[in-house]
């Protein structure tokens, strides 16, 4: 059963690939951030996710926070097209993250303070 099931398979896989269409393969994990779709009643709503902090809002980090929270910061304004410094996801919240945090909320018209609260974490996650 096993057999035939690998065959099928590979037969849809070598199809697609000489009809000129794309296979999709599983890669491997990444800190690169996924779209989470959940549905809540009748609204539907998605959030991008990191993986290393997944709560909808974390907590208000700020200039000399550490940890997963500012990891999913950092990645998430790394997403977005903001330099966190040559460190990268670092999960320390020094100058470079602040001043990507200050470009977010200049580029989005969020409270200029270079912290990130819900309103920041709200566009990190859905802008």
């Amino acid at each position: 059963m096993m057999r035939i099931r690998n065959a099928a398979v590979s037969a849809f896989l070598a199809a697609t690939v000489i009809a000129g269409g794309t296979v999709l393969t599983a890669g491997s994990a990444s800190a690169a951030p996924t779209r989470d779709v959940a549905t809540t009643g009748a609204v539907e709503s998605a959030a991008w996710y990191c993986g290393y902090d997944n709560r909808v809002t974390p907590p208000t980090i700020r200039y000399g926070s550490t940890g997963n929270t500012v990891r999913e910061a950092q990645c998430l304004l790394i997403s977005l097209g903001y330099s966190v410094g040559s460190s990268g996801i670092d999960g320390q919240f020094g100058s470079a993250t602040r001043s990507a945090v200050y470009a977010l909320q200049a580029d989005y018209g969020l409270q200029y303070d270079g912290i990130v609260g819900p309103q920041t974490w709200n566009c990190l996650r859905n802008c």
